[in-house]
């Protein structure tokens, strides 16, 4: 066999060899992910979920915090809250796995008990090392909770849109309310503000912990509708909404942006947000 014809068969072993190892690590990273969701039970998600909005809320012992968090008049005009986080991790192969909670406001204004959510799924690209990210999406209409209450998936960017939600204080984020989309999605990765888009993300209802916490395969529209009593596992949380929501902001300049991909900050235009435009 000529010296390129051996070149040739080896690059084709190589090749196959490659191929098949892809193939499995990509099979790893799907159970990997899977097990990584289905480990959380409902009282740790509402643990997280409390320290996930605590980072995105404003907090009442400092109020300039309110100039660089999910604005109070986002929060109290919300018609509910998806909390999760997502992990993401790979080599030449990259697999991401997330799991979280999402809460419905009842008629008298408070927050219903806690349906547990989860993401996941395989990417291919050239990624090392790993990321999570903590996401905070807020529904701006009842059609976007009830998209979580008639179970099954929640495909974002598919019959129900998000964008960029706005940060801030003042006008400009009452103007954003005006004709918001059906949700905002707000992002953070290492603390800091990402504007990462969940164009495409699946949301799949986790029937598993629902069942497992309270004790009958209680489907999510009567979670979510006020139906079962929000437990006391999950009361951290609702404090920290209900003081965020309570903000004082007198005296604090008006100040709103929208985080961008790259974390940059873009001033808020009052037309950013309404739905006809994404």
């Amino acid at each position: 066999m000529s010296m390129l014809n051996k070149f040739r068969a080896g690059a084709q072993k190589a090749g196959i060899q490659a191929s098949a190892f892809m193939k499995e690590g990509s099979s790893r990273v799907q159970s990997g992910s899977q097990a990584f969701v289905q480990g959380f039970t409902l009282p740790g998600e509402a643990e997280k979920a409390a320290k996930i909005l605590e980072s995105f809320l404003a907090d009442p012992e400092n109020p300039q915090s309110a100039l660089n968090s999910i604005p109070k008049a986002v929060l109290q005009h919300a018609r509910g809250l998806a909390v999760f986080q997502v992990l993401k991790a790979g080599f030449v192969f990259s697999g991401k796995a997330g799991s979280g909670l999402v809460i419905a406001r009842l008629p008298d204004g408070s927050w219903s008990a806690p349906s547990c959510i989860a993401t996941g799924g395989v990417g291919w690209g050239l990624q090392i090392g790993a990321d999570i990210t903590d996401f905070v999406v807020v529904l701006n209409s009842e059609d976007a909770v009830r998209a979580f209450s008639v179970g099954g998936n929640v495909t974002i960017g598919g019959s129900i849109s998000a964008a960029a939600g706005p940060i801030g204080t003042g006008g400009r984020v009452e103007a954003a309310l005006a004709h918001p989309a059906p949700m905002f999605s707000y992002s953070k990765s290492k603390g800091l503000y990402a504007g990462m888009s969940l164009e495409g993300t699946v949301l799949i209802e986790r029937k598993d912990a629902n069942k497992a916490f309270y004790g009958s395969a209680i489907p999510a529209r009567d979670i979510l509708g006020g139906r079962v009593p929000p437990p006391e596992v999950a009361s951290r949380m609702y404090e920290v909404i209900e003081a965020a929501e309570g903000l004082d902001e007198t005296g604090l300049p008006q100040e709103a942006y929208v985080p961008s991909g790259t974390g940059q900050h873009i001033a808020v235009d009052h037309t950013v947000f309404d739905a006809e435009h994404h």
